[in-house]
């Protein structure tokens, strides 16, 4: 399974990097207006820090707005997949662009029917939003497993992001599911490594080793 990083801040999107395990970024405009920055300035800075997939949002509700963001944000550079939200007009950019070779990215999917429609528009990823359909005391990861099953089915090449992920169990889950990506926040990554066992084992080998040392 990848793994993307759900930010946009530079810091954390060096670290994971550095760390080996991530594959791309998911961005939106949330994200991006924490950081203080220029939208197009920081989807290039990340776009130089990691060689993967970049997802950039667009703004824009109405088609001829969508297309023609998407567009300007495709020319930063050959890793950005553009970002749309699930709504009609949104399908009907994703099939304009997938044509055009632009990768996209439908976000705000709940449930597996908006996946079918988003697979059948030619979206490259869609990103089911596990986390706040878990906040409505509903099965966040059952409906991944839905759209997993509808893509087998049908041959559909779309990508899977689990998003909206709160804790390590989410990617555990999403894992064991067999899901392409899960996008995941700096904070679920840092979890990801630690458990006290191994801590407990670390503190134990430093403590024999220096008995060791001192041959006591």
């Amino acid at each position: 399974m990848k793994i993307f990083l759900d930010t946009a801040n530079l810091d954390e999107i060096r670290r994971g990097v550095e760390w080996g395990v991530v594959d791309g970024v998911t961005t939106n405009p949330t994200l991006i207006s924490k950081e203080g920055k220029p939208f197009e300035e920081t989807i290039k800075e990340i776009c130089n820090i990691v060689q993967g997939p970049i997802s950039a949002e667009v703004i824009s509700l109405n088609f001829e707005g969508m297309i023609d963001e998407a567009r300007n944000l495709a020319k930063i550079d050959e890793n950005i997949v553009i970002k749309i939200p699930m709504t009609p007009n949104g399908i009907k950019a994703v099939k304009v662009l997938s044509k055009e070779g632009i990768k996209t990215n439908v976000t705000l999917i709940f449930s597996p029917n908006q996946a079918l429609l988003a697979a059948k528009a030619g979206a490259t990823y869609v990103s089911p939003f596990v986390g706040r359909v878990d906040d409505l005391a509903n099965d966040g990861l059952k409906i991944v497993e839905e759209i997993m099953q509808i893509y087998e089915n049908y041959g559909f090449e779309t990508e899977v992001i689990v998003a909206s992920v709160r804790h390590p169990m989410h990617v555990l889950e999403a894992a064991l599911i067999g899901a392409d990506i899960a996008t995941v926040p700096f904070s679920v990554l840092e979890k990801m490594f630690k458990h006290p066992m191994t801590d407990l084992g670390i503190e134990r080998f430093l403590k024999d080793w220096e008995k060791y040392k001192t041959g006591r």
